[in-house]
């Protein structure tokens, strides 16, 4: 029974709702972009979206202004919940344009945003009744029906008395509930002042680090002490925080010292390395020049592995739902009940025949020699994969919630068949790379809001909303979140650029490895100048224009990117901010850089099948290893992130897995008399103020990440930047011998604060009646 009824008439979609979901969902947009460039992950927004609305209504009530309704505040978390969704397929395919050696264009990337979120609202709407209706109570949508009981026990006075007769006792006999934003909001000062404190201010450092000697030399382990990656620690659980950190135990303690101990011995660079001994590398070296692709070797197994294991879900959801499509097209034109009225199917399928015009027209998708056949094959490639993983992903939705939705196996999956059909064509080479990635772009964020549209859907369906409304609401949210977070992504490359000397890069300093001593370029083949947009290594400074190359690594690694001059000669090395190397300047600065695991992911697998160059054996290794885990009954995909990323970045977020654990022991003691099941013990954990407090960590310390990026390169801030660098050269928590160890206290107290939080020691809510 919805909480308010269909005959009721309660303010819904109203413009200032619309307006806080806007910005909210550009807010944890830019946040869970920023966490998919760093780790590949993101976790819903939903619930803290529909907490904070709450919030801010209720205390503009206060000061005289109107509270929002039961319905608004589902608006709110609606067009809240896009943004999330649209930074994911952002961050997870756009950033392996660079990669692949292209030019990261605003236009690009603003193209796939906007074309594959409307794409994946489109396509939900004509599954509602299938999915949301007529599986009611067999298909749960976790996250969804969570949000619903949020926004229940924080509704106002208005949309309690206009609720059922039938919600109110059912609220009665709950005892009502609190829904606290106070925690929330803690965390997320928390998070913004300890970010600020590590990040910009240099009070401790930022990753404690120990490398070991002989006889375990170039081993070792790391840790970034960082509130973001705790609370996403804390979030996704123990288990699978577990199996993450320990492909990082493996990459950094097992295969990194396996390759120098059997290494130490050759006199010659081992391929791919073109350059160094692997006796004269360090283990940041060997990881980039060998276990990353064992890394990704693991993630493309795992990522094609969860997909062959969702196959029987996958294909009884698009039965189903091609099977009820034609019984809510004519459903929408009969119905006119006000809880089951969408948007007109006509309008939707205008809507689609538009998205096909605009993706055969827009010819920023892609690049060389890709003619109008070509653009017609992608258009009708992204419908059909759109509308096949659209339906997959509003389904998994529903069985086991959003954060174990497997979008990028489905994006994995999606390149390797474009990518196979394009080579029966004979569509193969750089030409080539763009439409396949646009492909598996504008699919990866389809399926991923189509998703999300599932599970707001299911939402309203709970609380009693308009579907019409919400479906506006979350295509408005998509279209500010697609505007806003390409010009994002570009920036935080940007601020993460480092420009080096040609002539160091010849000379073997730290950079690129694809340039040889003396080589030149044909200017006339070059299509785009650009002045240097970035930090420069030596701290010097240059405005002029110069010719923009990208070289292709004919060994299949990363192209490179040089700015030439009229002569044709490389006059700088561009280290990009996403997927560079270059992490510190000569003076010491830290440089922001983002690994974008599953980018790099998307990348190989293109590289691999149409480009024809990739490191197989290595890749072929990580495959195995995945293949070992799933045969030995371990979830595959978290461990092969683990391998991929740094063990700093692993390493916290274990340690938010072991602080819920420790939190979930003590809410199964408390509530040990009532005989709660599994699942009702693990919805006990995500109702925890922990839960909060971690989402307001997330948040904090990623918009503080964003903020310090987007300045670290402002001429203005040179002279701020010179003081706090004399001040942490004489802080013991920055540099000096005990550094490592005293800059994990502040850790040490961020830690504290979430158990306690969780345990209700700090914050805690009141046990009844809204706050």
């Amino acid at each position: 029974m919805a909480y308010i009824a269909p005959e009721t008439r309660l303010r819904e979609l109203t413009p200032v709702p619309l307006l806080v979901g806007a910005v909210l969902g550009l807010i944890f947009g830019a946040s869970s972009l920023y966490l998919v460039l760093k780790v590949g992950l993101t976790v819903s927004a939903s619930i803290p979206v529909a907490v904070i609305s709450i919030t801010i209504f209720r205390l503009f009530a206060r000061l005289g202004g109107r509270d929002a309704t039961i319905l608004e505040h589902n608006i709110v978390q609606t067009a809240g919940s896009a943004g999330e969704s649209i930074a994911f397929g952002i961050g997870v395919t756009m950033p392996a344009i660079l990669i692949l050696g292209f030019d990261l264009e605003i236009a690009r990337v603003l193209l796939v945003a906007v074309l594959g979120g409307v794409l994946g609202i489109l396509m939900m709407i004509p599954l509602r009744r299938a999915l949301i209706v007529a599986q009611h109570g067999v298909l749960k949508y976790p996250e969804g029906t969570a949000c619903a009981e949020v926004l229940k026990a924080g509704a106002n006075a208005e949309s309690r008395a206009a609720a059922s007769d039938a919600a109110k006792r059912e609220q009665e006999a709950l005892g009502g509930a609190g829904t606290s934003a106070r925690t929330i909001f803690t965390g997320f000062g928390i998070g913004i002042v300890y970010k600020t404190a590590m990040s910009a201010l240099r009070a401790w450092k930022d990753v404690p680090e120990k490398v070991f000697g002989a006889p375990f030399s170039a081993a070792s382990v790391s840790v970034e002490v960082s509130p973001e990656l705790l609370g996403v620690g804390y979030i996704i659980g123990p288990r699978v925080a577990a199996v993450m950190f320990a492909g990082g135990v493996l990459a950094y303690l097992v295969l990194i010292p396996m390759i120098a101990y059997f290494g130490s011995a050759l006199t010659t660079p081992l391929a791919p390395e073109a350059r160094a001994l692997i006796r004269d590398m360090g283990p940041g070296a060997i990881r980039n020049a060998y276990v990353l692709y064992i890394g990704a070797g693991a993630v493309a197994a795992g990522g094609i592995i969860s997909v062959i294991r969702s196959m029987p879900t996958i294909w009884h959801g698009l039965r189903e739902g091609l099977r009820d499509v034609s019984n809510s097209t004519a459903a929408t034109v009969r119905d006119t009940v006000r809880t089951d009225r969408d948007l007109s199917i006509k309008l939707v399928l205008l809507g689609i025949v538009a998205l096909l015009v605009a993706l055969v027209g827009a010819s920023p998708l892609y690049v060389g020699g890709t003619g109008f056949g070509t653009r017609i094959a992608a258009a009708l490639l992204i419908v059909v994969f759109g509308f096949l993983f659209v339906t997959v992903s509003s389904r998994l939705t529903g069985e086991i919630g959003s954060s174990s939705n497997p979008i990028s196996g489905m994006t994995v999956a999606t390149l390797l068949l474009t990518c196979l059909a394009f080579v029966l064509l004979g569509w193969t080479g750089s030409n080539y790379y763009v439409t396949a990635l646009s492909i598996g772009a504008i699919v990866c964020i389809a399926a991923s809001n189509g998703g999300t549209t599932s599970q707001d859907l299911k939402t309203g369906f709970l609380v009693g909303a308009t579907p019409r409304s919400q479906q506006i609401a979350i295509v408005v949210g998509a279209l500010v979140s697609a505007l806003a977070l390409g010009p994002i992504l570009l920036r935080l490359n940007a601020a993460g650029t480092v420009y080096v000397s040609a002539s160091a890069i010849a000379a073997d300093a730290p950079g690129g490895t694809a340039l040889t001593s003396g080589e030149t370029v044909d200017v006339r083949t070059l299509a785009r100048r650009e002045s240097v947009d970035g930090l420069m290594a030596d701290g010097s400074t240059d405005s002029r224009e110069y010719w923009v190359w990208h070289k292709q690594d004919p060994s299949g690694g990363n192209a490179e990117k040089y700015l030439v001059d009229d002569a044709g000669k490389p006059v700088y090395f561009v280290d990009p901010g996403i997927n560079g190397s270059i992490r510190k300047l000569a003076n010491g600065q830290d440089v922001p850089k983002f690994d974008a695991p599953k980018a790099t992911l998307m990348s190989y697998i293109i590289k691999g099948i149409l480009g024809g160059k990739l490191p197989w054996g290595l890749v072929l290794l990580g495959a195995m290893i995945a293949l070992v885990l799933e045969l030995s009954g371990i979830p595959s995909l978290a461990f092969a992130v683990g391998v991929y990323l740094p063990i700093s970045t692993s390493a916290p977020i274990f340690v938010g897995g072991v602080v819920r654990w420790a939190v979930d022991r003590w809410i199964a003691r408390k509530h040990v008399g009532r005989n709660l099941t599994d699942d009702e013990l693990a919805a006990e954990g995500d109702k925890s103020p922990g839960v909060l407090m971690a989402s307001g960590y997330i948040a904090g310390g990623a918009i503080a990440g964003i903020l310090i990026a987007f300045v670290a390169g402002v001429p203005a801030m040179a002279g701020l930047n010179r003081a706090i660098e004399a001040m942490s050269a004489n802080n013991p928590l920055f540099s000096g011998p005990m550094a490592d160890a005293l800059s994990l206290v502040p850790f040490v107290a961020l830690i504290a604060v979430l158990y306690l939080t969780g345990r209700e020691k700090l914050l805690a809510r009141p046990a009844t009646g809204p706050s």
